[in-house]
C-alpha cells in the first residue's frame, strides 16, 4: 500500500472518530457549560458560593444526567473535565510564596491537614462511617474543600454510591465555608487576634479559596494576603496526600466486592505536580498563570455543576445526620488545632 495512501485513510479515521466522538459529547458539555455559567451569574449578584449553586442548579436538572443525549458529555464533563480543573491548580503554586511565613508556621499548616486526616479516620466509626467516607470528608476539610474532594474521590474505590458521597461532601464543606467566611471575622476579633494571625487562621481553616479570600480582605489587605498564602499551601498539600492515599487505599480496594481498585497515581495528578514545579522554577509567565487559574476556575465550576446532574438527591440526603455531624466535627477540629498554634507561635 503506498504510504501517503496509508496516512491519509488514518487521518480520515481519527477525523471520523473525532467527530462522532464530539457529536456524543457536546451536548452534555454544552449544558454543564450553561449551569456553570447560570452559577457564576447568581455568585455575582447574589453573593452565594459559585460551587453551591452549580452543584444545587445540577441536582435540579437531574434529569439531564439520566436519560437522553446528555447523558455521555455530563459523564465526560463530572468525570475528565473535573480531574483537568483540579490538574491545572498546580500553577498557583510556588516555593517563594510560602517561605516569608517561616518553618513554625508552615509546620503548623503542614501538620494540622496531616491531623485533620487522621482525625477523621479514627472517629468516623462513631458516626456510622467507614474509613472511605472519612478520608473523602477529612480531607476535603483539612486540604481545600470541593477540589480536594474530587481529587480524593477519584483514589477511592467506586461502588455505586460514590458520586452520592462526593456530592454530599461538596455540598457540606461549601455549605460550612460559606458560614466561617461570616463568623470567623467575627471570631478573630472576638479574641483580639491581629491581621496576620487572622489571616493565617482564615487561609489554614477555612475550606474552599474564594471563602478563605473573602473572609481575609473583608478584615484588611494584610490579613487578605496571609489567608491567600496559606491557603495555598494547604493546596499544595493535595499531590503528596493523594498520592500517599492511593497507595495505601489500593492495598485495600480488591478487598471489598462491588469495588474497583484505584490508580497509584492518577494522571491528573502528576500534572499538578508538573505545574506546581514548572511555577517554582519561575517557568510560567504571570499572564499563564492567570489564564490556567481561571480555566482551572471554570472546568470546576462546569465539572460539579455535571456532578450534580449525575446526583440522586434522595440518595444524597440518606447520607443523614451523622455525615453532617462529621465534617462539622472534622471542621471544629482543624479551627481548635490553628488556633492553639497560633496561640503558641505567634
Amino acid at each position: 500500500m503506498n504510504p501517503h495512501t496509508s496516512i491519509k485513510a488514518k487521518s480520515k479515521t481519527l477525523i471520523a472518530r473525532f467527530k462522532a466522538e464530539y457529536e456524543l459529547l457536546f451536548p452534555g458539555i454544552l449544558v454543564s457549560i450553561v449551569v456553570a455559567v447560570s452559577a457564576r451569574f447568581l455568585s455575582e449578584h447574589y453573593q452565594t458560593p459559585a460551587m453551591l449553586l452549580a452543584l444545587l442548579l445540577g441536582i435540579a436538572l437531574g434529569f439531564l444526567g439520566e436519560e437522553g443525549k446528555t447523558v455521555p458529555g455530563v459523564a465526560f464533563s463530572a468525570r475528565t473535565l473535573l480531574r483537568v480543573g483540579v490538574a491545572l491548580l498546580g500553577v498557583r503554586i510556588s516555593v517563594a510564596m510560602v517561605s516569608g511565613l517561616g518553618v513554625p508556621m508552615i509546620s503548623l499548616i503542614i501538620g494540622s491537614v496531616i491531623a485533620t486526616i487522621v482525625f477523621g479516620l479514627l472517629i468516623s466509626r462513631w458516626f456510622g462511617h467507614k474509613w472511605r467516607f472519612a478520608l473523602l470528608t477529612a480531607g476535603s476539610v483539612a486540604i481545600c474543600g470541593a477540589s480536594a474532594a474530587v481529587a480524593i474521590s477519584a483514589i477511592l474505590p467506586k461502588d455505586e454510591r460514590s458520586e452520592e458521597r462526593l456530592a454530599f461532601t461538596v455540598m457540606g464543606v461549601t455549605v460550612l465555608s460559606t458560614l466561617a467566611m461570616i463568623i470567623y471575622p467575627i471570631l478573630t476579633q472576638a479574641l483580639q487576634l491581629d491581621d496576620f494571625a487572622a489571616g493565617v487562621f482564615f487561609g489554614a481553616t477555612i475550606h474552599d479559596v474564594a471563602q478563605v479570600v473573602g473572609a481575609g480582605f473583608t478584615v484588611s489587605d494584610q490579613a487578605g494576603d496571609a489567608a491567600t498564602v496559606v491557603k495555598l499551601i494547604r493546596v499544595a498539600m493535595l499531590g503528596p496526600v493523594v498520592i500517599i492515599g492511593a497507595l495505601v487505599v489500593r492495598r485495600f480496594a480488591t478487598i471489598e466486592e462491588g469495588t474497583t481498585a484505584p490508580p497509584i497515581m492518577p494522571v491528573f495528578i502528576l500534572g499538578f505536580l508538573i505545574l506546581a514545579t514548572l511555577n517554582s522554577l519561575n517557568l510560567v509567565p504571570q499572564i499563564v498563570i492567570e489564564l490556567l487559574s481561571s480555566v482551572s476556575q471554570w472546568l470546576l465550576l462546569t465539572a460539579i455543576a455535571a456532578v450534580g446532574m449525575r446526583t440522586n438527591l434522595k440518595q444524597v440526603m440518606s447520607v443523614g445526620g451523622p455525615a453532617i455531624a462529621l465534617i462539622f466535627v472534622e471542621t471544629m477540629f482543624i479551627a481548635i488545632v490553628i488556633l492553639t498554634g497560633i496561640y503558641l507561635l505567634h
